[in-house]
């Protein structure tokens, strides 16, 4: 006898493969319970492979693909245009089986009314999930009961420390969480760019960029220091670090970084 699914996926890209793929490694969800929809059959098949090669992985267009609405908790982790298709193809369905989302910008009152017959959960993970450092928020829809509750944390807490938070919270966390390692990663590209300049090799530039962000950051998180402790820990009288602050603030670097976080969260309350 086949097994109904006891776990839905709508879209398996990156993301929703970091997600699964530590429940299924663990084992404590059985492959042959996981059922994911793709959009074209190519990804499908590359799809299969690892942890993924025995789930069934359906292109949205086979007649299996149905299955996915079956299961009682379901991952949404499409694109944000895609929903509107995504949920016309969506049948009525019992029992409010539980949707969780993944989709930056749209609301929970949006999920809601694109997919009636569910629970809503809508979820703001960040990259660094992908490799087991991440940050997700979690917003609640109505009727979630504490038993799903326990389930969509489960969902996360392989790769991310989850928080809760009321939604018209997740604008200034993505901004934050999600938009920041693109705002780290420029910095980190232009401090490897001044190590050239000043002399080092560009692989050993880049290594040792990204050695001291890490270093640093687990310093500010392991001694819950706050930033501007460490920075006068470092910077000495007429020294190195204070001529580099220097130029760091004559540069408009600290207000260009402070209007980058506000800007995201603006741009997220628009999309949504």
């Amino acid at each position: 006898m086949t097994l109904s699914p006891a776990l839905g996926v709508i879209g398996l890209g990156r993301m929703a493969q970091a997600l699964i793929e530590p429940l299924l490694l663990s084992g404590q969800v059985s492959a042959e319970r996981v059922v994911a929809v793709v959009g074209r059959p190519e990804s499908a098949v590359s799809c299969r492979k690892g942890a993924f090669a025995d789930i069934a992985i359906h292109p949205v267009d086979a007649a299996e693909a149905a299955d996915v609405w079956s299961a009682p908790l379901q991952l949404l982790a499409i694109k944000p245009q895609q929903i509107d298709a995504v949920s016309a193809s969506a049948p009525g369905v019992g029992d409010s089986p539980l949707l969780v989302s993944v989709l930056a910008g749209v609301s929970i009152e949006r999920l809601q009314r694109l997919f009636p017959s569910h629970r809503v959960v809508r979820a703001v993970p960040n990259t660094p999930a992908l490799v087991g450092a991440g940050l997700t928020a979690l917003a609640w829809g109505k009727d979630i009961t504490v038993e799903q509750r326990l389930q969509v944390r489960q969902l996360f807490v392989g790769v991310s420390e989850v928080l809760e938070l009321p939604e018209e919270k997740l604008d200034a966390f993505l901004a934050l969480t999600s938009s920041g390692p693109a705002f780290v990663a420029l910095v980190a590209e232009a401090m490897a760019d001044g190590a050239v300049a000043a002399g080092l090799p560009r692989d050993l530039a880049h290594r040792l960029t990204h050695r001291t962000l890490a270093g640093t950051a687990a310093l500010l998180d392991g001694r819950q220091l706050h930033p501007a402790i460490l920075k006068d820990m470092v910077t000495s009288p007429g020294g190195t670090t204070i001529a580099g602050m220097r130029a760091l603030e004559r540069g408009g670097t600290r207000s260009a970084v402070i209007e980058a976080v506000i800007a995201a969260a603006e741009r997220s309350r628009q999309l949504a």
